[in-house]
């Protein structure tokens, strides 16, 4: 598949983001306006207690993680692209950092309390075994955060329209390796609405799955509770 279509196979997947993490934080900056940072924030502050044995999945080059960490938790981040962990790795040196798949975890079932994954599961090959992969590290009564982009609606539907179709790909095209961001209009396009997306959840062996939006519609947290 392409860019274009937004899907990719696995190992372009780890190809694109390879490619992109040197302009990963700046873009991130950009498309939201600063407010990302905020979004992270209040993702841990959600589901993660002091002592908490958290999983940031999907952590690209770690800034959920590093949340989680400054809320108190013992943080393991978890990431498919080399280079983003290569980047991660700067920002704490007591997080564990490995690379790894989300659709095949390599921990112990129950392993965590708290499992949070930003901007991360849209990339995701099968989202519904991604998921029950999160139920299977995390102990019964363990909590999910899943912060993620979603579909806008709306009066400010064209507004976000506009931004993401145009504006930041081509933001990307002037960036080293950002010509990706091609990719995420038709990830967003593809990707389950927020309703849709709590059905989901709640089918993978959660309970209680619920959504808050940010930015005018543009983002989800999803939070719910391992059955």
């Amino acid at each position: 598949m392409t860019l274009e279509e937004g899907t990719l196979e696995p190992e372009g997947v780890r190809t694109m983001f390879d490619r992109i993490a040197p302009v990963y934080d700046v873009m991130n900056r950009i498309m939201t306006a600063g407010l990302d940072r905020r979004w992270r924030r209040l993702t841990v502050e959600a589901v993660v207690q002091p002592g908490a044995r958290v999983l940031d999945a999907c952590c690209g080059t770690g800034d959920l993680a590093v949340a989680a960490e400054r809320e108190g938790g013992l943080v393991t981040g978890l990431d498919f692209s080399g280079e983003m962990l290569v980047r991660a790795r700067r920002k704490s040196e007591t997080i564990e950092w490995v690379q790894g798949d989300l659709l095949a975890l390599p921990f112990e079932a129950g392993s965590f309390d708290a499992a949070t994954v930003g901007f991360g599961v849209r990339n995701v090959a099968d989202l519904g075994e991604g998921l029950r992969e999160l139920r299977r590290v995390l102990r019964p009564g363990g909590r999910l955060a899943i912060l993620e982009i979603t579909q806008s609606r709306g009066l400010l539907k064209p507004f976000f329209s506009l931004w993401f179709d145009r504006i930041v790909p081509l933001l990307g095209r002037v960036l080293p390796g950002g010509k990706a961001y091609t990719y995420l209009p038709a990830s967003v396009r593809r990707f389950p609405g927020a309703e849709d997306l709590a059905v989901l959840i709640d089918e993978s062996g959660f309970e209680g799955a619920r959504f808050r939006l940010f930015g005018g519609t543009i983002v989800a947290l999803h939070t719910a509770t391992a059955r």
